[in-house]
């Protein structure tokens, strides 16, 4: 501590020799917040680009690292852009990584940021390179140059922690690493919610559909993205209008009127649209896959008349994407998915036209991504600041480029960094004999004469200050620290003060622990294993100081489940106690850092098993189902019944139902809980409607109040899923809710053709026939017609005696097996079913 305290101390005092606080030459973003460099461009002048009208700048003030270098005259064409007339390269004999920096920023927004990249065989070697690129100390993507006349883009959408951002370049030994160009766009925080401070998104490909051959980007796209067209006039017929296309309120992606105002739809109008992109190959072994995210764009560009449908499915890799989609007129719609693809090494995406449509799919643009992740953290910001000043003012040149400490294989010589997993890396040491170390003209010539040595004094009256400041930052963070540990409830529920664990009504505060950043990143040693994502953010795995192990859930700050779904879930969670609810070890509410400690569910959710990807490739045996159904149950009239007010949990589904070692079930997630104001209420008002296709109860969907047989009906489709191994929207071949499936067999008696043929006959059948009843009875169209929580654990415990009398003293098979799969606690605000994600690869064909 007192060696960092000096270090510190030496920083800020070097600042002071060299006469004040860096001044170096920065280039300013435009009145768009834009920033657009000409990478080698000489001289001091830019100019306007003839096509987008944007002013491109030199890259003088952005790096001081490289040489400026045209491309050869056999590769200068009127028809490419100016910007890759010239390149600047960064040769052997300099540092490794070489950066851009990106100056004026604002902290926490959501940027896009392109880099491009032609040969041109500037160097005459005729030898294309292949290097790294860097967002930050984050890894963005590999540039492999095979065609000195082709251009490269690699564009990457990303939330900036800082003021400031850097785009390095590493020489992985394959080549000079070289660049033409690289621009900067601000975007909206709501738009792109797949990009948070967690991951970024890298584009792979961005078509336009239709007949236009023209390359959109700005000022036509206001975002500045590029549209590349695409049409095979072979299987596809043109669409496109004159008239504006309009975004909808809140749109989340915004694409532009010009591209939205074309399509394609198939030749055959009883023909599917079909397109697909492959896996990135390059991905190293060991690696995890790379995962994809899509984002289908969509607009209805004629006046559909009369007894006309266009409506159409969206599958991938033969599971069911998007049901029943059809676009506005002359509006902008959307379909994606939050949570990336992964596992395939080719992705097809395919449109087909449902049974009553009388019209063909259409599409007007696709845009893919990979999703990179953006975990690492860079150096402390007052270190780097001051070891700035000593580079400029001692005139470093030598391997000091980019982050000081990150990542840790590219740390600046004669450097000593510290790396603690519960706070940033810290320049703990600076050695002064490095030979590059120099005031003004110090520096040893060739023939090696002695250098200067470097003597700092330090006034008693600055040291003095600078203590004095410490102290005061100390005692405000502490201050600031203990404050806020209080979360004012809304229409917050308790226990009964009867209940086992009560804690009543008198306490605004959490008993539970309280974490800060730095805790979370310690216990998950810096966020290393994501278990799963929700519409709240990520899921990491993680081990607090004793071994227990949790999970902890961190909200991105692009979350579209925001502060108060938060506040909802923590306050809930800390009230009330059950065996069968997933209990919240700890929270964290440190600045705008949001998360919630739960205890690990090590054999991962329901669902997971019901479809067969649990990891240990076992079926769940009909008594294990039995108990599970017993056990949610339980969970869930305690929140009816146990609780005061009641709780509505709003989003019951198998994905929220998450089982321990012992497959013991516990309900989760209450992001989206609903608390009644009083316990004589019958329903609470919502604004919004929230839930999971497949399970939202048709009475809240028309009334948007839902009540404790909103909760009764989605467990209904749990219990139909126990029974079947069925999802809850079946393909037949055209869709069809598990709810009608079931009752069209059932009414013939045909219970065999019902129960999921994975448990070979093993059970009761009386058991199953009852639980099966008991599904369709909670889905009934009319809430009034539904039992309540505590009729169906009454009737759940029928069927397990049933079960136990077949069994009769037959001992349950021992569970022994113990994997580390997901913990989701998953919130999709959809409107219709989403998609996953996708990751780079060739272009959509």
């Amino acid at each position: 501590m007192a060696a960092r305290s000096c270090l510190h101390l030496l920083i800020v005092l070097a600042v002071a020799v060299a006469g004040g606080l860096l001044q170096a030459a920065r280039g300013q973003p435009d009145s768009n917040g834009f920033i657009s460099i000409d990478c080698g461009l000489s001289g001091k002048a830019g100019y306007v680009d003839n096509a987008t009208k944007l002013s491109y700048s030199p890259d003088a003030a952005f790096t001081d690292a490289g040489t400026n270098n045209n491309i050869s005259a056999e590769y200068l064409s009127p028809a490419n852009s100016r910007i890759f007339d010239n390149v600047r390269s960064f040769p052997a004999g300099a540092a490794p990584r070489s950066c851009y920096t990106l100056r004026s920023l604002v902290p926490g927004l959501k940027y896009l940021v392109r880099a491009s990249f032609m040969y041109g065989n500037y160097d005459g070697l005729r030898r294309p390179p292949v290097f790294d690129l860097y967002a930050g100390v984050n890894f963005w993507r590999t540039v492999n140059i095979t065609d000195a006349a082709a251009s490269i883009t690699a564009e990457a959408i990303i939330v900036v922690p800082e003021d400031s951002m850097q785009v390095c370049l590493l020489n992985t030994g394959a080549g000079t690493p070289f660049i033409s160009s690289l621009d900067l766009r601000p975007l909206k925080n709501s738009l792109y919610p797949q990009a948070n401070a967690t991951q970024g998104l890298v584009m792979v490909s961005r078509v336009n559909f239709g007949p236009t051959d023209t390359f959109i980007r700005y000022p036509d796209d206001p975002r500045d993205r590029g549209w590349r067209p695409w049409i095979d006039t072979m299987r596809y017929v043109e669409v496109s209008t004159t008239k504006t296309v309009q975004n909808v309120e809140k749109d989340l992606f915004e694409a532009p009127s010009a591209v939205m105002q074309t399509a394609i739809t198939p030749r055959n109008a009883s023909d599917s649209i079909e397109l697909y992109w492959t896996a990135d190959p390059s991905a190293a072994a060991g690696d995890p896959p790379p995962g994809y995210i899509a984002i289908m764009h969509f607009s209805e560009l004629q006046l559909v008349q009369g007894n006309a449908v266009r409506a159409f499915n969206i599958s991938l890799n033969d599971q069911w994407l998007d049901i029943g989609m059809t676009p506005d007129y002359l509006y902008a719609d959307a379909s994606f998915n939050t949570v990336p693809f992964r596992g395939s090494s080719r992705y097809n995406l395919t449109f087909r036209a449902t049974a009553n449509s009388t019209l063909p799919p259409i599409i007007n643009a696709l845009e893919i991504f990979s999703v990179i992740p953006t975990t690492n953290v860079p150096t402390d910001g007052k270190d780097v600041s001051g070891i700035t000043a000593i580079k400029k003012q001692y005139q470093v040149k030598q391997n000091w480029m980019g982050d000081p400490c990150v990542p840790k294989t590219l740390a600046w010589d004669w450097l000593t960094c510290s790396y603690a997993i519960s706070s940033p890396p810290t320049i703990t040491g600076v050695y002064d004999n490095n030979p590059d170390l120099c005031i003004n003209d110090t520096c040893p010539s060739p023939n090696g004469k002695p250098k200067l040595a470097i003597y700092i004094s330090v006034p008693v009256v600055a040291v003095t200050v600078i203590l004095v400041l410490v102290l005061f930052c100390l005692l405000r963070r502490k201050t600031k620290g203990s404050a806020n540990n209080t979360i004012n409830p809304h229409n917050e529920p308790t226990s009964h003060s009867h209940g086992s664990g009560s804690y009543g009504h008198g306490s605004m505060q959490f008993e539970n622990r309280r974490f800060t950043y730095k805790d979370l990143q310690m216990i998950t040693n810096n966020f290393e294993q994501v278990l799963g994502k929700g519409g709240f953010g990520y899921v990491y795995y993680g081990i607090l100081e004793e071994g227990t192990q949790v999970a902890v859930k961190l909200r991105s700050q692009s979350s579209n489940q925001g502060v108060k779904e938060f506040l909802t879930e923590a306050q809930i969670l800390t009230r009330i106690h059950h065996k069968n609810l997933v209990s919240m070890i700890g929270y964290c509410k440190d600045g705008e850092y949001m998360a919630l400690v739960y205890e690990y569910m090590s054999e991962g959710t329901l669902e997971e098993h019901i479809a067969g990807r649990d990891h240990n490739k076992r079926n769940l045996t009909w008594t294990e189902r039995l108990r599970i159904a017993l056990e949610s149950a339980q969970g869930l009239e305690y929140l009816h019944k146990g609780c005061s007010p009641p709780v509505v949990h709003r989003d019951v589904k198998a994905t929220n139902i998450l089982l321990n070692t012992n497959l013991e079930a516990k309900i989760a997630d209450f992001g989206l809980s609903k608390a009644f104001n009083r316990d004589s209420d019958t329903h609470v008002s919502t604004s919004i409607l929230v839930g999971t296709p497949g399970y939202i109860d048709p009475e809240y969907h028309a009334t948007m109040m839902p009540t404790t047989k909103s909760d009764v009906y989605g467990f209904g489709v749990v219990l139909l899923e126990l029974v079947t191994g069925k999802s809850p929207i079946l393909r037949t071949p055209e869709p069809i809710s598990l709810i009608h499936w079931a009752q069209q067999r059932m009414q013939c008696g045909n219970i065999e053709g019902v129960v999921d043929a994975r448990m070979h006959g093993v059970y009761d059948v009386n058991s199953v026939w009852k639980v099966a009843e008991i599904g369709l009875m909670c889905t009934a169209q009319a809430s009034a017609h539904r039992p309540m929580m505590t009729d169906v654990v009454a009737k759940l415990q029928e069927c397990q005696d049933l079960e136990h009398g077949r069994a009769g003293s037959v001992a349950e098979p021992s569970i022994d097996h113990v994997s580390k799969t997901n913990t989701i606690f998953e919130i999709d605000r959809l409107e219709r079913i989403p998609l996953p994600t996708m990751s780079s690869g060739p272009s959509a064909r």
